[in-house]
């Protein structure tokens, strides 16, 4: 068993509405969550909805992240996008200049990058689409974060680029036996049940084991955990993931300061 952690980061992916389509109360969330993986408008989001996300994470003290994805909006980004190279790096290079404006103009900065839905999990061994990211990354500036999953191509070429890698665990997606997010369309991917989804947390933070898809133990470790805002539970799945941490014990911050 890994030495338990005594603060950790509670992130979740908001502002991904469109127009008059709401998803999620991000206004619920932003009272719970540290951190906010804000849509850029490529798989989600429009800019009144960055703006308004902007304002309110800057106003509760939760660092803004850039959360890019494939330009897809009529899939959600869960698609996977055969993307050149350059154009992907153009394509995230845009996204997070976009929500850079928004978060400035609420008097706030973007503290880091998270890709999205598909991406993020082709990233985790698309080596040229990983190399991508990272190169928007650095182009935009060497010195932000990246969020993403343990062992992934991505945090890897990220690490050798000189970026400030993060790695974050799931509260509410199940685990293969190697450490990666089982598919949303297989049975049991999302673990729904607020009391099981924060028991896992607890666990997660302590360095004890979860169980994976097959019901065998895995070690999933993470300094931030990801709360998805998407899930009609969402609220009380985070409210929950948020009060059993702090009675075990374990703080909760933003892994990168808050900038204004």
């Amino acid at each position: 068993m890994s030495d338990p952690i005594t603060r950790i980061d509670l992130n979740s992916d908001l502002g991904e509405g469109f127009g008059p389509w709401p998803l999620g109360d991000d206004d619920a969330l932003l009272s719970i969550v540290t951190s906010a993986n804000v849509a850029c408008g490529f798989h989600a989001g429009d800019p009144t909805i960055m703006r308004r996300t902007c304002e309110t994470a800057v106003e509760r003290g939760v660092a803004i992240g850039a959360q890019v994805g494939y330009r897809d909006l009529v899939g959600f980004g869960r698609r996977f996008i055969e993307v050149p190279p350059r154009e992907l790096a153009d394509d995230v290079l845009y996204q997070i200049g976009a929500l850079e404006a928004f978060a400035r103009a609420a008097g706030g900065r973007v503290g880091y990058v998270k890709p999205h839905g598909a991406l993020y999990n082709a990233i985790v061994r698309h080596e040229e689409q990983a190399e991508a990211v990272v190169a928007a990354v650095r182009a935009y500036d060497p010195g932000l974060p990246v969020l993403g999953l343990p062992g992934s191509a991505w945090l890897r070429r990220a690490e050798r680029a000189g970026l400030t890698v993060v790695t974050e665990c799931f509260a509410d997606r199940a685990y293969t036996p190697d450490g990666t997010l089982v598919p949303r369309d297989r049975p049991g991917a999302l673990v729904h049940d607020p009391v099981a989804v924060a028991e896992r947390c607890v666990r997660m933070a302590r360095g004890e084991p979860i169980a994976d898809i097959g019901g065998d133990p895995l070690t999933v470790r993470g300094e931030s955990i990801c709360v998805h805002g998407d899930s009609p539970n969402a609220v009380a799945v985070a409210r929950a993931v948020r009060g059993a941490l702090l009675a075990a014990g374990v703080g909760l911050t933003p892994f990168t300061p808050v900038q204004s």
